[in-house]
């Protein structure tokens, strides 16, 4: 009998010092760029000042929950910059020995600070830049993008329309580049799924406040004369990414319309309505964590470090290079409580992810669509598909 449990007390400790040796501490940061803005046009849009940190702090809990079992654990620091500081805190976290790094920066941050990470070998999960071309012509091996690309999000309202069989479009767009490039994007996605733009209009960013005492008095008086007299359309589209006129649009037009895009039916990653799907677990968990409801911008975060958990879990490695290889593979799939696994293209390092049709209080739908198909799957119907794409750095 006293042989039979010494044999087992030195299993128990093989066991023991055979999982120690698979156990990894992972270590990750979020650095967040925080640029100077004009105040939303409503005060429910208020940023809160753990956005995306709360995300983080989320997804720290749930990896942990099966790290326990697994002799794994997860920190993730979290840094806010301004924009002349970034480079700093980044240099600051590579030097702490931090190599995964979520970052929330504008495109042309983001792509600086990326080209500096990759000199330390770190890999850095955009949750962010919404820009096409950092998927395109200007991606890097160490970028995954987890933040849906703008087309992503104007073929997901595209598609929606296409099926309510809302074909022709009045674009109305914004001056400022951001809202230009949306509104190419939208551009594209009606050659993409057969709808016509038969009439396009820029309004003009004239500065100035966007919600005091004459703010919507201005807005309600240009609006509709601005609006006035277009082609006939079933719909308008609005490409405003500067936030200051789309969600003023619905009640402000000459000729009453559906409204889609930057104002009206939005396209979203998440937001604290959603219930489908389990949903509601995460949104009570997140909840719990920050005594709020979910922003997007959260839930990236959340989104891009459950994809870390995840590798790290099947890898047992929180290298770099590792959860890199292991994401962009055929064996990686994450829920996402988007009614489908999310995985990520190979060829541009992109997060393939449903997108939220959001009305401001419920999910009214969700894209891709029903009828659009896709060779591989239904998932690379929104964004660049792989012939479109110039990436070359995934080759």
């Amino acid at each position: 009998m006293l042989t039979c449990v010494r044999a087992l007390l030195a299993s128990l400790m093989i066991c023991g010092a055979a999982a120690a040796s698979w156990a990894v501490e992972m270590r990750a940061a979020v650095l967040r760029v925080d640029y100077p803005r004009l105040l939303p046009v409503s005060r429910f849009d208020l940023r809160p000042g753990d956005i995306g940190f709360a995300g983080a702090a989320l997804a720290d809990r749930d990896n942990g929950t099966t790290g326990a079992f697994l002799g794994h654990s997860y920190e993730t620091v979290t840094r806010a910059a301004a924009p002349e500081e970034a480079d700093a805190a980044l240099e600051e976290l590579l030097a702490d020995g931090i190599r995964v790094i979520v970052v929330q920066a504008e495109a042309g941050d983001l792509l600086r600070l990326a080209d500096h990470a990759a000199e330390e070998g770190a890999l850095v999960l955009n949750a962010s830049a919404p820009e096409t071309g950092l998927r395109d012509a200007e991606c890097r091996a160490n970028i995954l993008h987890v933040a849906p690309s703008h087309q992503m999000a104007a073929d997901a309202v595209a598609q929606f329309a296409v099926w309510k069989q809302w074909q022709d479009w009045f674009l109305v767009e914004g001056t400022n580049p951001a809202d230009r490039a949306l509104g190419e994007a939208y551009r594209r996605a009606a050659e993409k799924f057969g709808a016509a733009i038969v009439e396009e209009r820029a309004f003009e960013d004239t500065g100035g406040s966007r919600r005091t005492d004459s703010g919507h008095v201005l807005v309600q008086r240009q609006l509709p004369t601005f609006m006035q007299g277009a082609e006939d359309h079933d719909v308008v589209i609005a490409a405003d990414a500067t936030d200051y006129f789309a969600n003023y649009l619905p009640y402000h037009l000459w000729t009453p319309r559906p409204v889609m895009g930057s104002g009206g039916l939005r396209p979203v990653t998440m937001h604290g309505a959603h219930e489908a799907w389990g949903a509601t677990q995460f949104q009570t968990r997140f909840e719990d964590v920050a005594g709020r409801y979910v922003m997007p911008e959260d839930y990236n975060v959340w989104l891009a470090l459950r994809a870390v958990g995840e590798a790290v879990t099947r890898t047992d490695s929180g290298a770099p290079d590792v959860i890199r290889d292991y994401v962009l593979s055929e064996e990686f799939e994450l829920a996402a409580f988007k009614g489908q696994p999310v995985t990520f293209r190979g060829w541009n390092g992109q997060l393939r992810q449903p997108i939220l049709l959001f009305d401001g209080r419920i999910t009214v739908s969700v894209s891709p669509q029903e009828g659009f198909l896709h060779q591989r799957s239904p998932l690379d119907t929104l964004g660049l598909d792989q012939p479109e794409s110039q990436c070359t750095a995934f080759n």
